[in-house]
C-alpha cells in the first residue's frame, strides 16, 4: 500500500504586515505530488513589499499576468481539499491569508488548516530545523516558493517521523 503522507499547505505573500495579501499557495498533497498557483491580486490588495519580493521573487506584474481570480483559486483549494485537515507551518500567518482569500472569493472554506507542530513530538520538535535545512540540500528545493516549501515541509516531516 502505498504512504499517505499529511497535506501541506505554504502560502506567500505580498508582505509580512497589515496589508498583506496572499500571491501564491502550494500544496503537498498525502500522494506526494505537488501544486501552486499564483493568486491575481484583488483590486484593493494594493499593498506591496519590496523586503518580501526580495525573499520569495515573485514580481507584482508576474500576478497581474498569471495570476488565478481569488475565486477561481478558493475552489480549487476546496475541491482537491474538501474535508480533510491541512497542516501549515506557519498557521498564524497562513490562516489569516487563506482567509481573505476565501472572503474576497465569496466561497466558504471546506477545508481545516491546522498547525504542523501539532504532527510532531518534543523530541521531533527538536531536530526539526536540522532535518528541513538537510531536506533543502538533497533535493535542491527553491525556498520561498510556494510548492517548494510544502514539498519541503512534507519531506522533513516524514524524515522526523522516523525519529
Amino acid at each position: 500500500m502505498k504512504e499517505s503522507l499529511p497535506i501541506i499547505l505554504d502560502i506567500e505573500a505580498s508582505g509580512f504586515g497589515s496589508g498583506s495579501y496572499p500571491i501564491e499557495v502550494g500544496l503537498a498533497l498525502a500522494d506526494g505530488s505537488c501544486e501552486s498557483v499564483l493568486i491575481h491580486p484583488e483590486p484593493e490588495w494594493t499593498h506591496w513589499s519590496e523586503e518580501a519580493a526580495s525573499i520569495h521573487r515573485i514580481k507584482r506584474e508576474m500576478l497581474l499576468r498569471e495570476g488565478l481570480p481569488a475565486r477561481v483559486v478558493a475552489q480549487h483549494l476546496n475541491a482537491l481539499l474538501a474535508g480533510q485537515t491541512v497542516y501549515s507551518d506557519a498557521w498564524g500567518f497562513d490562516s489569516t491569508w487563506l482567509s481573505l482569500l476565501f472572503y474576497h472569493a465569496g466561497v466558504n472554506q471546506h477545508f481545516k488548516l491546522d498547525s504542523l507542530r501539532r504532527l510532531l513530538t518534543e523530541k521531533q520538535a527538536t531536530y526539526w530545523g536540522a532535518i528541513k535545512d538537510q531536506v533543502v540540500r538533497t533535493f535542491k528545493l527553491t525556498r520561498h516558493r510556494a510548492g517548494d516549501d510544502a514539498r519541503l515541509l512534507q519531506l522533513a516531516l516524514r524524515q522526523v517521523s522516523q525519529l
